[in-house]
């Protein structure tokens, strides 16, 4: 049932101490805290991240989002030498022309130089408002393997010297280890915690692990302007699942066995999939669904129907966010924000790079 205080902006907004936002990550990525959250107990429990491999059961199916993030955010100069950002909205696009965020704004038609002899021009704006440069060279992917720092989120800081003094720790930490498929502007936060070690306990454990990918855009940084939560509009992002892996998830359907979703990109990527290709039975159970890719714009906040997700791993997200009214929406707004204080109490890192829940 919709509890209308469930559709107000400010009642996701909680205090967060700024000494817990995570600037860089914990040495061993499966070192990091996870709180543990059952649902329908309303109970939590505290543990380690590398407790996974005891707390997930054997034939579970642990869906992974297998994006790659592209090192998007380049530094550029103005003829006047003044320095300029710019994060390229799609940066695997093909072509000169590309949708970028510039910091600060310049005029139409100045040009920004880059290394190696790459330079562009900001020529307008597109139909959705989006500034466009245009560059005098068709392949940018050389100077962004090369030159691009990883698109982090604001709340890390990277000012002063920071960016530089973090490039390789960045390159490699803010990226999943099975991270395949380049095309993300963000990463799936919830599976920076993996290992190989601990993927691999798991798989001897007989946990079934599917792929899916969603290439997560500037969106997920795009803040709420409404009070009323539901006159939010998410930006498309584009998902594949393919047939192998929705083989992996119908066997566990199948076999009524828990889908685990890692990070709330795969949740989208699932729930969007269910919801266009799913199959139901006569007690209106999803028992299958099919390989397909398209764009996403699901928008998932309390109220809503979970169809194939049973239990998520997640990270502590930003107040009023969209990734927290996801998890609102599996656990409850209020049992989330008691966790939250739960977390704060006990020293949780925060964001991107802090500590991870997981919610059954």
């Amino acid at each position: 049932m919709q509890n209308n205080n469930d559709l107000i902006l400010e009642n996701y907004n909680y205090d967060i101490p700024q000494e817990l936002i995570a600037q860089v990550p914990i040495e061993n990525r499966s070192d990091s805290k996870l709180i543990i959250l059952n649902k329908k107990d309303k109970t939590i429990k505290h543990k380690n991240f590398f407790d996974i491999v005891n707390i997930l059961n054997e034939n579970d199916c642990l869906v992974i989002n297998t994006t790659k993030v592209v090192p998007a955010r380049l530094y550029g100069k103005k003829s006047t030498g003044g320095k300029v950002e710019v994060l390229f909205l799609n940066p695997m696009q093909k072509g000169p022309n590309f949708a970028v965020l510039l910091k600060p704004n310049i005029r139409v038609n100045h040009k920004i130089y880059f290394n190696d002899d790459y330079e562009c021009t900001f020529i307008g704006l597109d139909e959705n408002q989006n500034k466009i440069v245009k560059f005098n060279k068709e392949d940018i992917q050389p100077l962004l393997e090369k030159h691009g720092f990883m698109p982090l989120p604001p709340y890390i800081k990277r000012k002063d010297g920071l960016a530089e003094k973090f490039f390789d720790l960045d390159k490699n930490r803010y990226q999943t280890i099975y991270a395949k498929t380049s095309g993300a502007i963000a990463a799936p936060t919830a599976g920076l915690h993996f290992t190989n070690e601990i993927l691999e306990k798991l798989k001897q454990k007989k946990v079934t692990i599917a792929n899916v990918v969603l290439h997560v855009g500037w969106g997920t940084f795009k803040p709420i302007l409404s009070n009323d939560i539901q006159q939010h509009k998410m930006l498309p992002e584009r998902y594949v699942l393919d047939e192998e892996n929705a083989t992996k998830i119908n066997e566990a359907l199948k076999n009524k066995k828990r889908i685990i979703a890692v990070g709330t990109t795969s949740v989208r990527s699932l729930e969007t999939i269910a919801d266009l290709t799913g199959t139901y039975n006569s007690n209106n159970e999803l028992v299958s669904i099919q390989s397909c890719s398209g764009e996403t714009e699901i928008f998932i906040y309390p109220g809503y129907k979970f169809k194939i997700v049973k239990a998520m791993f997640t990270n502590l997200h930003l107040p009023c966010s969209t990734p927290l009214m996801m998890a609102s929406a599996f656990a409850g707004r209020s049992f989330i924000l008691s966790a939250y204080k739960e977390a704060i109490q006990s020293k949780y890192r925060f964001f991107s790079y802090g500590d991870s829940m997981f919610i059954e």
